[in-house]
């Protein structure tokens, strides 16, 4: 299959701070569509039990709105990582700051030994809007390209499919 026959895998993370490795993944959106038609073939939000909690920056804690009570049916990040690998066999993994996500994702199926069946490409949603003019900009935040591009922005509790369904509008802006 062609690269630009595969679906793009749309990926946010909401995580308990900055350092993969050290922190963990609280939760996962997911937008899966075709790259030609921008029709959309599948979406994820799962939430998932953190073992370091207390190992959470709190500024992060406060900007995704964790809160141990909405984790109540969360469920183990390999469980989380299996059904996100079901649903992206064969795709091209893409986020707004690609590297942060990725990053984590990548040291997430490494520990848990959940196979990554993905295509090998990545994209990255932040540099192709910093090639579209972002870069003339103070901040590069997915906010910032949202006001910039005309796109609705996340709300301020940040939420995964939240994050990952406005990158998935901002991708079509952009293309």
């Amino acid at each position: 299959m062609k690269a630009n026959d595969r679906k793009i895998a749309m990926t946010d993370l909401e995580t308990s701070g900055d350092i993969f490795g050290v922190h963990e993944i609280l939760e996962i959106g997911l937008v899966v569509f075709n790259q030609n038609t921008f029709e959309i073939v599948d979406t994820l939000n799962v939430k998932i039990k953190p073992l370091n909690i207390e190992n959470a920056v709190p500024a992060a804690i406060a900007k995704n709105g964790y809160k141990e009570e909405d984790w109540q049916d969360a469920v183990s990040l390999k469980e989380a990582l299996q059904i996100f690998a079901d649903k992206t066999h064969d795709a091209i993994f893409c986020a707004y700051n690609a590297t942060f996500d990725w990053g984590f994702m990548n040291d997430a199926f490494r520990k848990t030994g959940v196979k990554d069946t993905m295509d090998y490409h990545r994209l990255d949603l932040l540099s192709i809007a910093w090639d579209k003019g972002l870069a003339k900009n103070e901040s590069w935040s997915l906010k910032t390209a949202c006001n910039m591009f005309g796109i609705p922005p996340e709300p301020p509790v940040h939420r995964a499919l939240n994050g990952a369904m406005t990158a998935y509008e901002l991708f079509k802006k952009l293309k």
